[in-house]
């Protein structure tokens, strides 16, 4: 009797249910670059006071994904997902409801700041390392494509209602409603473990669908912080992804839009600009992944980082209220470039730490919304301090430079050694005798 095999491994639906736990997440990701100047006018607050908010929001979420990749060790990774898509929905919707700015920073901030990094990278590392043996690469990359998705199918819709009589406060209602839909699906497919289906790692083996650490979930992140930081490894791929989110989340997500309007482009353009970078991101990251599986990392992110670089030297050349040929190759490019660094670094976190990585790289990706939040406030400083933007822009290319230089000096681990064949033993002298006489 033969035994009917599914034809979809349930790892991929547990991958696809992943997908939209953060493209839900990411909707709100949309809402602050777009939202500065509506609030800006309704309340008078300065962008700098805006960009507070903001930065605790991106300094959170980094700093909670390594204690969240701890609690989906302790609690399961459905039951995590499910309470930071919650969390989310709260802190978006009340901010109809605010009056005073630091209602922003405690909205804005810590509430969404909190829930949206309990599905940060960590949760792509944590899935991909639990489900999935062959095709991590191309997975990771899929799912970190999720954010962008969030921010294409969004970000344009988000400002045109913020543009219109619903305001803002009907689009930040619009990403309340768009992660609690999530929420049905994150409950009836997502699963904490092949076992749990009946299943194993796909491409793997039982073996490699190892138990959980059920206790001690702050201790086990902060334990794996101490570990990793005694490696130099560590610091370089902390430092690179310090200034990876440096240029994209905090410098570009949250003030290219008032950048692209200081000088003359309508909002919903720069928007819709936006938006060509979440396709784009998509294709990118997905390729990089693809590459990742081929291709040395470090090599990848020393071009993904030097050619980020130089585009920020150019981008103040490029704005104006026409649009331009060269503008709409820099978002080309940004867009391929985006997140394109995220396989890759995790490939070399897993390289170097192991059982262990997907909580080290919950510190790592700390170090990345760190970055975002130093860049969104920084930003927003320079702004109001200098009338324009062009000082962050030549600031950030600089470091990316500097981070292209830092990826290449990471060594890499050298492989096991092969286990070499057993060696047959040497026939007794009754049976040689037998076998040649």
């Amino acid at each position: 009797m033969t035994t009917r095999t599914a034809r979809i491994h349930p790892a991929w639906w547990v991958a696809a249910v992943t997908f939209l736990a953060l493209v839900g997440a990411a909707a709100f990701r949309a809402v602050p670059g777009v939202l500065i100047d509506p609030l800006r006018e309704e309340f008078g607050w300065s962008v700098s006071t805006i960009s507070a908010a903001v930065a605790v929001n991106m300094a959170l979420y980094g700093l909670t994904a390594p204690f969240a990749a701890a609690l989906m060790e302790r609690f399961g990774i459905r039951r995590v997902v499910v309470c930071a898509l919650l969390l989310t929905a709260l802190g978006s919707g009340l901010t109809v409801f605010m009056t005073a700015s630091w209602q922003l920073v405690l909205l804005w901030g810590f509430a969404v700041g909190l829930g949206t990094g309990s599905m940060a990278l960590s949760l792509v590392a944590t899935v991909t390392g639990r489900w999935f043996v062959a095709r991590r690469g191309l997975v990771s990359g899929i799912l970190t494509a999720g954010g962008a998705t969030g921010q294409l199918v969004f970000l344009p819709l988000v400002a045109a209602v913020a543009e219109t009589s619903g305001g803002w406060r009907a689009a930040s209602l619009g990403t309340t409603v768009a992660a609690l839909a999530v929420v049905p699906l994150v409950v009836w497919l997502l699963r904490d473990r092949p076992r749990d289906v009946g299943a194993v790692p796909y491409g793997g083996t039982a073996a490699d669908d190892v138990d959980p650490v059920r206790t001690g979930a702050a201790r086990n992140a902060l334990r794996g912080l101490a570990e990793a930081a005694r490696s130099r490894p560590f610091w370089l791929l902390a430092g690179g992804f310090f200034i990876c989110g440096l240029s994209t989340n905090g410098l570009v997500q949250p003030h290219f839009i008032p950048a692209a309007h200081d000088h003359g482009m309508p909002v919903t353009t720069a928007a819709t600009l936006l938006a060509v970078v979440g396709v784009f991101d998509i294709a990118g990251t997905v390729f990089s992944g693809w590459l990742t599986d081929r291709v040395d990392p470090r090599v990848l992110l020393l071009a993904y980082y030097g050619l980020r670089g130089l585009s920020l030297f150019a981008l103040p050349t490029l704005f104006g209220p026409d649009l331009h040929v060269s503008m709409i190759a820099f978002i080309v490019f940004y867009g391929l470039d985006w997140v394109a660094t995220v396989p890759p670094t995790l490939a070399l976190v897993r390289e170097h730490f192991g059982a262990r990585a997907p909580v080290v790289f919950g510190w790592v990706f700390a170090s990345h919304q760190l970055g975002s939040a130093f860049a969104a406030f920084g930003g927003g400083v320079i702004r109001d301090v200098t009338g324009s933007y062009d000082l962050a822009w030549f600031l950030a290319g600089g470091l990316c430079l500097a981070a292209a230089a830092m990826s290449l000096s990471i060594r890499r681990r050298p492989a096991p050694p092969a286990v070499p064949p057993a060696v047959p033993t040497e026939p007794t002298t009754a049976s040689a005798a037998t076998t040649h006489g």
